[in-house]
């Protein structure tokens, strides 16, 4: 079969449910399968494991997608991991497995630590495992010495007890998966309208006139959200996508759930217009758009006609606006169509689609945020709206498409490398210790520190960190060099043998599944991208008898870690998870007021936003405006031999897992092993569609970074730009290039030469 062949078929549609269909089968759970799903993102069920895109209030019985059916049948399956498969296979020959194979072992079923002499992982006990985690860390000479990870699917409940306990020991190191895909939503929202999370709520998405995406794939990464656009597209909203790609589901989609389209074979077109900006020219885009909008505003004025701009809102409510438009004007448009990709008359088009609409929602993904200049990008995205007051009023916001279920709320209980003082304070009145006050690591922090040989210790709640991180021949190789690594996990994953001198693996119970402690079935809760905060409770039978949540685990370690010494009472929380919530509401009064209470009601409760009510928590008490001086060009791209590498998903893939080893709406079968450039750019360079190539990092500190014998596939992709999957090449990104406001490591921007394969 030949590796490219493209797609003719819309998103969703019967495709996507023959694939679900298909995923069921695979994990041997074909009609269990359909009863979990029932109860999938039901006020009553279990939330989807994949991404945070929220749920309607008012529920159907399908309230799930096709990748959500993955997540669930990969989680779901009757396959198990047992200490019978580690004893047949030494670490050694896992290594070499394909990741695919990996996870297609199954559930994980008991704790197990590594045995070198044998190079191969044995079942230990629990008393056991926690036993080995307390020794180790009771021998660091420096708290700081060990890291706390956090995946973002991990419960509130289960993060704010990871958090305390790391505290407690006396460490503010918390490297999380934000760190990685949204931190500079984090930072650069604050300084614009004083909030790090989006301002809409999923209503908002039914009355807007115009959305903007920037960056964002949502027919993969959030196939839910294919409903409120498909909506909106419906009822004469106009959609502009701004991506490298041509994504399927920005063209057009087939609802699963319209019996209509499915009969009928038929589709609704997604997005007005689609512009392919280059890879690392969202900024000038950005800028582009707000230039025509300030032209426009200046021509109306000068014909007394209406504003363009929503001056009201920006008198009475920013600051800055001078100066960003003075920046603004003073780009030429040369400059602005060369980094961007796009012409001034495409930038135009759209620019007079955002000025028709008196509501508009800017939407972005990680094309925005995972670049060197990230923080930038969000902060032009935050200037746009501000232009025409779209943060506070109905139908408008800025919308940041968050990846994993609860990756938001990890960071609202408390998993920050930065935590705030009045926070720290009310966690020491509460439990009577004193936390470490001095900033922790971030990832990229982290693993410098691990390079350096500082850090000793490393416990993952979730994830398969090493295979996520960057500049793998650095960094994986320091996490071998490590005491000590724990992983609490659900299946086998590569982070597992790439391990510390004693390592452990240790199950946890998965969203679908029954959480019994000592007062019953306990529920647990996440919070979406839109700020929604509700409870999910598993109802089916435990992949295995040995397998503890997630909370028990981190209260085991740290029961055992922290010794008589500890404030907490880690047995009292855990009998009763709405303890935990008790506790969390404590330590969070004016966010978690009524906590038990609220998630009572279908669909949970709002956390407060203040930019929402239009209350600017900035150090100008307004929403700002801000600069990015020029257009966050790298001088490396004038270098003709250099292309701009995206690293990306598959649709065929969550995260760091793989469902398989194709990407059907790229037209991608059974390879994953390609670049994709265009006709043009394949033919200035000397090669030809299909030939192997080398891709090498332009790298600034001498060190060589490649990935070997990669096949070119033309495909329709801007000049001086190219993508491959992630996390085959993760790699080539360097340690060092991230964004320096942020730390996000720049996988969305990496300078790359292609040579030859031998």
């Amino acid at each position: 079969m030949d590796t490219y062949k493209p797609y003719e078929h819309p998103a969703g549609g019967w495709d996507a449910l023959k694939a679900m269909e298909a995923a069921l089968l695979k994990q041997d759970i074909p009609a269990e399968g359909m009863r979990i799903l029932s109860k999938m993102n039901q006020h009553d069920g279990f939330d989807c494991p994949g991404c945070g895109w929220a749920d309607p209030k008012q529920t159907s019985k399908f309230e799930y997608c096709e990748n959500g059916g993955k997540a669930i049948a990969w989680e779901s399956t009757k396959k198990r991991c047992t200490p019978e498969f580690f004893a047949q296979h030494t670490v050694t020959e896992l290594a070499t497995w394909d990741d695919y194979d990996l996870e297609m072992v199954g559930r994980l079923t008991h704790p197990m630590q590594y045995d070198a002499q044998s190079d191969s992982y044995k079942a230990v006990s629990w008393d056991a495992a926690f036993a080995l985690v307390a020794s180790h860390l009771q021998a660091l000479d420096d708290p700081n010495q060990a890291e706390f990870y956090t995946s973002g699917r991990a419960s509130n409940e289960a993060a704010y007890l990871f958090q305390l306990f790391a505290r407690e020991y006396g460490t503010n190191n918390f490297p999380d998966c934000s760190n990685m895909c949204h931190e500079p939503t984090s930072v650069g929202l604050p300084q614009s309208i004083g909030v790090g999370k989006g301002t809409v709520l999923l209503e908002d998405f039914d009355k807007t006139e115009c959305i903007f995406i920037f960056g964002q794939n949502p027919g993969t990464n959030s196939p839910r959200m294919m409903t409120s656009l498909r909506n909106a597209a419906r009822r004469g909203a106009t959609i502009m996508s701004f991506n490298p790609f041509r994504e399927r589901a920005l063209e057009r989609f087939q609802a699963p759930q319209d019996p209509v389209e499915m009969a009928t074979f038929s589709s609704t077109p997604i997005s007005s217009r689609l512009f392919q900006v280059k890879v690392g020219g969202d900024v000038a885009a950005i800028k582009g758009i707000i230039k025509c909008l300030l032209a426009m505003d200046k021509q109306a004025k000068a014909n007394n006609q209406p504003a363009v701009l929503d001056w009201t809102f920006i008198n009475g409510h920013t600051s800055g606006f001078a100066e960003m438009a003075a920046d603004v004007e003073g780009t030429d448009w040369a400059d602005i169509e060369r980094v961007s990709g796009l012409s001034q008359a495409d930038l135009q088009v759209a620019a007079e689609a955002y000025a028709k609409a008196d509501s508009a929602i800017l939407v972005y993904g990680m094309g925005i945020t995972q670049h060197r200049h990230g923080t930038h990008n969000v902060r032009q995205v935050a200037n746009l709206a501000l232009l025409r007051g779209n943060v506070g009023k109905e139908g408008a916001g800025i919308c940041p498409v968050r990846g994993h279920s609860n990756v938001q709320g990890d960071r609202t209980v408390g998993i920050t490398e930065i935590p705030a003082k009045d926070f720290l304070d009310r966690l020491q009145a509460h439990y009577g210790f004193e936390p470490p006050r001095e900033p922790g690591h971030n990832v990229v922090s982290a693993l410098e520190a691990m390079v350096r040989g500082e850090s000793r210790v490393f416990i993952g709640l979730g994830g398969n960190f090493s295979v996520a991180i960057p500049d793998w021949d650095q960094t994986q190789e320091a996490m071998r060099k490590l005491n000590l690594t724990v992983h609490i996990s659900t299946k086998l994953n590569r982070s597992h043998l790439i391990h510390g001198k004693d390592a452990l693996i240790l199950p946890c119970l998965g969203r679908t599944e029954r959480d019994e402690q000592e007062t019953g079935l306990q529920a647990m809760t996440v919070e979406d991208s839109m700020s929604m905060v509700h409870a999910t409770k598993g109802s089916f039978e435990p992949a295995s008898e040995h397998l503890r949540s997630e909370p028990a685990i981190v209260a085991g370690m740290a029961k055992a870690a922290l010794g008589a010494k500890t404030k907490v009472d880690w047995e009292y929380l855990i009998a009763d998870y709405s303890r935990i919530r008790d506790d969390i509401e404590a330590v969070f009064p004016a966010l978690f007021q009524a906590y038990n209470q609220r998630i009572q009601q279908p669909g949970g409760f709002h956390l407060p936003s203040a930019a929402r009510e239009r209350v600017w928590s900035t150090s100008t008490g307004k929403a700002n405006f801000l600069i990015s001086v020029g257009l966050c060009e790298d001088t490396q791209q004038s270098n003709p031999e250099v292309l701009w590498l995206s690293t990306v998903r598959s649709h065929d893939q969550y995260n760091t897992t793989l469902y398989s080893h194709s990407d059907r709406y790229r037209g991608i079968h059974n390879a994953r092993d390609v670049l994709f450039i265009n006709e043009n750019e394949i033919a200035r360079l000397g090669f030809k569609s299909g030939d192997r190539v080398d891709l090498v990092t332009n790298s600034k500190d001498g060190l060589e970074r490649r990935v070997n014998n990669f096949q070119i596939v033309a495909y329709p992709f801007p000049d001086g730009s190219c993508a491959a999957y992630y996390p085959e090449t993760n790699p080539l990104v360097p340690l060092y290039d991230h964004d320096p406001q942020s730390n996000t490591p720049a996988s969305k921007g990496v300078p790359i030469r292609l040579v030859k394969s031998a």
